[in-house]
């Protein structure tokens, strides 16, 4: 599936017409013409597997059916003419060979602006391209800031539609690949899920994605359960704030400083992934080396780099990026624990999944020749192993808030088999595993929460959604 194209489809076959309609009639009404083509990017949500991505290890997101819709035409012009359908986000004109894109504080097309240099730039290495500007007219799904990759899905959405008229095609991987790299000109240290998910998706499944190189395998969740996607409404912009490339440098940190004190070549160390694959050793006796070599108590800068024998400057150079190298202290133990704990859960809920799917199919049998099925411990097991990943992400990753951590435990005290944090953290969202036959019951009362919370009906109906599986990024032609 990697190696195929990004897929095209006609106008008419397109799932939501009433809104490429809306669509295609605002941007008429800017630019006075139809858009020549539409991209679309899938939002996702990661079922298990927090902040493992950039330290090697593999994840288990599925797309979701919100995404970010794009309309676009070349304009004949050295300009990027960007409009958003929501007014709240202002429209704005910029040169193609002259643009910034704000680290500090950005703004929505700023992500436009990243897919677009991406993908010129990767032009330009196979041929010589030369800049066109674009009329673009953006229209989102995605809760922003939630947790659920609308920053990701609109670079991935903003790449389409430059490399749409560039009559150049890229595969599905090689898509995901530069995306990955183009969400860094924002300052994000991502690992490449978001991106990955996006493209690789296909409708119904999930996906287990690893990295280096990116590869994606099908995971078919248990019949009988159901997603449940809940926004605590707080918003937090991975890319404003330093959290996450903290935790990126702390988890640096960690694998360095144990390849240190097991005599392993710290300086050939990035990523906790690269201490496991060194010592060829499970992720339960890494578990065992991060107890027996970190201490508990935080890890000051003068510390770490003593025991490495380098000097702060040289410590910012090699371990901590422009983000971090304010800090003055580190959690490495708990971030260590934190990674190589989640990254066994992920492997644990896909070999759930991957039993079930192969008893349903009459693989597994017991002595007497029948299929062993039971659908609700099943679900079980996977809803213990949610509420175990985010019990990590609270406690030892702290990547979680109060607005979260109570809806979390209002959704499993209304009968979800299991709730985590999603994405990021810090805010946005968490996903619940429900029981079909519950699922009505459960929807209730967590609109009663958001109702005893003041949240208006139109807030409740953006913030509270089932999610199945959805399709990935995909070019909707004008005809």
């Amino acid at each position: 599936m990697a190696d195929e194209f990004v897929p095209e489809i006609a106008f008419s076959d397109y799932e939501d017409q009433k809104r490429i309609n809306v669509l295609k009639a605002k941007f008429f009404e800017i630019f006075s013409s139809d858009p020549e083509y539409y991209c679309r990017a899938p939002g996702r949500v990661n079922l298990i597997g927090e902040h493992i991505d950039y330290c090697g290890y593999g994840v288990l997101p599925m797309a979701i059916d919100q995404d970010i819709l794009i309309a676009a035409s070349k304009n004949g012009s050295s300009k990027l003419k960007l409009y958003n359908l929501n007014d709240k986000y202002g429209a704005q004109e910029v040169e193609c060979s002259s643009f910034e894109i704000d680290k500090a504080s950005p703004k929505w097309y700023h992500y436009f602006l990243c897919g677009y240099k991406g993908v010129i730039e990767k032009l330009n290495a196979k041929k010589n391209c030369k800049l066109f500007g674009l009329n673009v007219l953006v229209d989102g799904s995605v809760p922003p800031c939630a947790g659920l990759s609308s920053s990701s899905a609109l670079v991935c959405a903003s790449s389409l539609a430059t490399m749409m008229p560039s009559g150049c095609k890229f595969t599905k991987l090689e898509m995901a690949e530069l995306c990955q790299h183009c969400e860094k000109y924002i300052g994000t240290e991502g690992g490449g899920m978001d991106q990955s998910i996006s493209f690789l998706a296909q409708k119904g499944k999930a996906k287990y994605v690893e990295f280096n190189p990116i590869r994606g395998t099908d995971v078919q969740i248990p019949l009988g359960g159901s997603f449940v996607i809940a926004n605590c409404c707080v918003e937090m912009n991975k890319a404003a704030t330093d959290h996450f490339n903290i935790r990126v440098a702390e988890c640096r940190l960690a694998a360095q400083v144990l390849a240190n004190q097991i005599n392993l070549n710290w300086r050939d160390v990035k990523r906790l992934v690269d201490v496991q694959n060194l010592l060829n050793l499970s992720l339960e006796k890494c578990l065992k080396l991060v107890e027996r070599h970190f201490h508990i108590t935080e890890y000051s800068k003068e510390e770490i780099c003593a025991a490495l024998r380098v000097t702060e400057q040289e410590l910012d150079e090699i371990s901590l990026g422009p983000r971090s190298r304010h800090v003055k202290t580190f959690k490495l133990r708990q971030r260590a624990e934190h990674v190589y704990s989640e990254s066994l859960r992920v492997l644990n809920f896909k070999d759930v999944c991957n039993k079930f799917s192969s008893s349903l199919s009459g693989n597994t049998k017991d002595s007497e020749g029948d299929v062993q099925i039971d659908a609700s411990a099943t679900l079980k097991r996977l809803g213990d192993l949610m509420n175990l990943s985010h019990r990590s992400c609270r406690d030892d990753y702290e990547c979680s808030c109060k607005e979260l951590d109570d809806l979390v435990h209002h959704s499993t005290s209304s009968g979800s088999l299991g709730c985590r944090l999603t994405g990021a953290g810090w805010g946005g969202c968490c996903v619940s595993l429900v029981e079909d036959d519950q699922l009505d019951d459960f929807i209730a009362k967590m609109k009663n929460y958001y109702k005893q919370k003041g949240f208006s009906d139109s807030v409740i109906e953006m913030s509270l959604f089932v999610s199945n599986p959805g399709q990935g990024a995909a070019i909707i032609l004008n005809k």
